[in-house]
């Protein structure tokens, strides 16, 4: 559990600016996402000047401005310092207008402002051939490294959103998200480069940056519910940033993996699969409040509460008649305290946990509870850990009885109960003057006459 601060400011002792959280196992993170193609050089191909792959943008300008090349359709080139390293070979042999469309500038104009531009494109068969075979070549490369992410068993990685590990196939990693806390994407058999993706995701978690909007926020919680409350579990498809990370993006020139992420999902699961009989809800584990021992249903952690702590929470509930959200409030208030490193029965302040646990057991404080307006209040309705699967697991008196028997204490002194629940009028007008000034006093004290009598009568 989250441990005490012990040396807080003065008047803010019981201030708690960020939701907690139970301890989660950090996941790997924080590396950027690699490439093999950083060392790799681009060349001029009409000139010796060379530049790194990241300053392509300068090389296509240069091309421009200094000799009036112009590469057509450069995002579509799969593998640009083989593209240009093969054009460099052929213009030594031949100029440029023999592989180049020759366009003239200004052509009604004088001749001295008249510009001749070349354009490369793959209107040219060679080019066009070229094209095809660094894109086969780039298809290959990345389909033996899907091939080995998918026979590597050594993964191991937890959760982004959640503290579940996984190992081995990459796939079940994936598929959790997708299906626990809908964030998908895409279809695993369309990923490549995997780890460097989760890397990248992950990175923009931890600088608090929202995956979809991409806006920056002042701490995690603030992010979490921004992406839970609009629906930002997602990728945004706009940013290329992503595209290698998508085989989609390598089978064919001008394919965007944009086009994958609006494909039905429902091709995810067998059509003629649509029993719902075995499907079983992932298990909601509660943490006691005492320690980090934790349970699958309430009725192992009333029992480890009460066995490990001396802690009846069943009593204190049947005792003080607590309804559900009576409990929320309870449980959120003895959480903040013992966070606080305060006793919740006395408020006396200790400078660790263990202390305080101490205390309450040493002082039999267990079961003492301060009066109900001290923590009956809106402000616990609030969740001390924002996963706090105790919370989830709480039952309410009536829902309890009806559904599982009589409960403990019933017919004792104790007992909640059931039977001879008095029904109360919404009205509780004077019935005295009511009675006095019914339009029934007028018709007694003022008689109508008796109708004629008819042959009918």
């Amino acid at each position: 559990m989250a441990t005490c601060t012990a040396n807080e400011e003065a008047g803010h002792e019981d201030s708690i600016l960020e939701a907690l959280s139970f301890p989660e196992e950090e996941p790997p993170g924080g590396l950027a996402v690699g490439t093999d193609q950083g060392a790799e050089a681009l060349v001029c191909p009409l000139c010796p000047q060379t530049s790194p792959l990241s300053e392509a943008e300068r090389v296509l300008k240069h091309l421009l401005l200094d000799h009036k090349l112009v590469v057509a359709d450069v995002k579509l080139i799969a593998d640009l310092p083989r593209y240009m390293s093969y054009w460099k070979g052929r213009f030594l042999d031949q100029p440029l207008t023999e592989y180049c469309s020759v366009i003239k500038t200004n052509s009604e104009g004088p001749v001295e402002k008249q510009e001749f531009y070349f354009l490369l494109c793959d209107v040219l068969p060679e080019d066009r051939l070229l094209r095809e075979q660094l894109q086969q070549r780039r298809l290959e490369e990345t389909l033996d490294q899907q091939q080995r992410e998918r026979d590597d068993t050594s993964f191991q990685r937890v959760c982004m959103f959640c503290s579940e590990e996984f190992s081995g196939n990459r796939a079940s990693l994936l598929n959790h998200m997708a299906r626990e806390h809908a964030f998908s994407v895409g279809l695993p058999d369309n990923i490549v480069y995997c780890t460097q993706f989760l890397d990248h995701l992950q990175m923009k978690l931890d600088s608090l940056q929202c995956l979809y909007c991409e806006k920056p926020f002042r701490d995690k919680t603030t992010l979490k519910d921004h992406m839970r409350k609009k629906s930002h579990r997602r990728i945004n498809a706009k940013n290329h940033e992503y595209d290698r990370f998508y085989v989609i993006n390598y089978l064919e020139m001008g394919r965007s993996w944009e086009e994958v992420q609006s494909e039905d999902d429902r091709d995810m699961v067998d059509p003629a699969d649509d029993d719902w009989s075995d499907w079983r809800a992932h298990p909601v584990r509660a943490v006691c409040l005492f320690c980090e021992q934790q349970a699958e249903s309430m009725d192992r952690m009333y029992s480890h509460m009460e066995d490990a702590h001396g802690f009846n929470l069943r009593q204190l509930k049947t005792r003080l008649g607590l309804r559900f959200y009576q409990q929320v409030k309870l449980v959120n208030y003895i959480r903040r305290e013992l966070h606080q490193c305060r006793c919740y029965g006395c408020q006396e302040k200790f400078g660790s946990k263990e202390e305080v646990l101490q205390h309450i057991m040493a002082a039999g404080h267990v079961m003492q509870l301060p009066a109900p307006s001290v923590w009956d209040q809106p402000q616990y309705f609030f969740p001390t850990y924002e996963n706090d699967g105790l919370l989830c697991v709480l039952v309410d008196s009536e829902e309890e009885e009806e559904g599982a028997g009589p409960a403990e204490g019933a017919g004792t002194a104790e007992g909640v109960e059931q039977r001879d629940v008095p029904v109360i009028a919404e009205d509780l007008s004077d019935l005295k003057a009511l009675r006095d000034s019914s339009v029934l006093n007028q018709l007694l004290r003022n008689p109508q006459p008796p109708l004629p009598r008819t042959r009918w009568s």
